[in-house]
């Protein structure tokens, strides 16, 4: 079973779409677990990654903050993240604490979870993704929430296969507990590995340029498929389609800079591949819930003299 090593920070530059980590995941590392402590209260911070991400609440609140999403998570709950999915979070009490895996698909495989494939519960919206629905459920998920924290901590000898058999049980559970979505939301065929590995060059493509709007011809040929399979397949790895990614590769970079920079809202939208103004204020309430200058209201403050460049306080969930 592979090991995993610490996250090296990444240099935070215009380009980025968020506040970005390199967790040093590959095949021979496929998980990056975490432990988080926090005191006290934070202030918002964006996120994204290139692994999925499942995380557990174990102590004290905190501010699970999607693109069209928002939820308090207390002790027992547990949240998903998709591969490059921008989100926000911010510890809303004291001494709160969690434990979080980031990892790729490989080190789960091709599990099922009874009828479905476990990549399922990531390619839906968050809205219809799995929460905590009953306080027994809660309860189950808190007493696994802390098997894994000692796991990780204490790394004894087959710790690691352990986790992965604690992070299956914990997405077995949230999938039986879940309430099944109406046929029109039903993804209609299966996620696998081999799907999100054949659109993964254009997902990358995306990210090293979030500005840019990428074509889908130039995507298509990055992963080496015709215009008519990248739509195929990309819809069926990702559940939603390529232009809708794009998009929202678009809205986090603007969502990033709102966050940390004095820009005016007019170069942001340069900046991040609108047209101008006008088009960032008609898109962004639809995906954030608030026009960009009340998100910018509501964010962390800007500390003195950081002018118009990208703020260098950055902490780990």
């Amino acid at each position: 079973m592979a090991s995993t090593r610490a996250p090296s920070k990444v240099a935070i530059d215009w380009m980025m779409r968020a506040v970005r980590y390199d967790e040093g995941l590959s095949p021979a590392t496929p998980v990056y677990c975490h432990l988080g402590r926090h005191p006290e209260q934070t202030p918002l911070e964006i996120d994204v990654h290139e692994g999925l991400e499942v995380g557990f609440q174990l102590t004290g609140e905190e501010e699970r903050q999607f693109q069209d999403f928002v939820t308090r998570c207390r002790p027992g709950d547990v949240w998903l993240c998709a591969m490059w999915e921008p989100h926000g979070w911010r510890v809303t009490a004291p001494a709160t604490s969690n434990a979080v895996l980031i990892f790729l698909p490989e080190f789960l495989g091709d599990e099922m979870l009874g009828d479905i494939h476990w990549l399922d519960l990531f390619a839906l919206p968050p809205r219809q993704r799995p929460w905590i629905a009953s306080q027994q459920m809660r309860q189950q998920m808190l007493t696994l929430a802390c098997d894994l924290r000692e796991e990780i901590k204490e790394r004894r000898r087959g710790w690691l296969p352990t986790v992965r058999v604690l992070l299956l049980r914990a997405l077995l559970l949230l999938n039986r507990d879940r309430e099944p979505p109406p046929p029109s939301q039903r993804l209609a065929k299966p996620a696998s590995t081999h799907l999100l590995s054949s659109v993964m060059p254009a997902v990358n493509l995306v990210h090293l340029h979030p500005d840019r709007r990428i074509s889908t011809d130039e995507a298509a040929r990055a992963c080496g498929l015709s215009r008519a399979q990248f739509n195929r397949v990309f819809r069926r790895a990702m559940a939603m389609s390529f232009g809708a990614f794009c998009l929202r590769a678009r809205l986090a970079l603007a969502a990033h800079l709102l966050l940390t920079t004095r820009l005016p809202i007019e170069d942001i939208s340069g900046r991040a591949g609108f047209a101008d103004g006008s088009h960032l204020h008609a898109t962004f309430p639809r995906h954030y819930g608030d026009t960009p200058g009340r998100y910018r209201e509501r964010a962390r403050p800007l500390t003195p003299g950081s002018g118009g460049g990208s703020s260098q306080s950055v902490s780990r969930r």
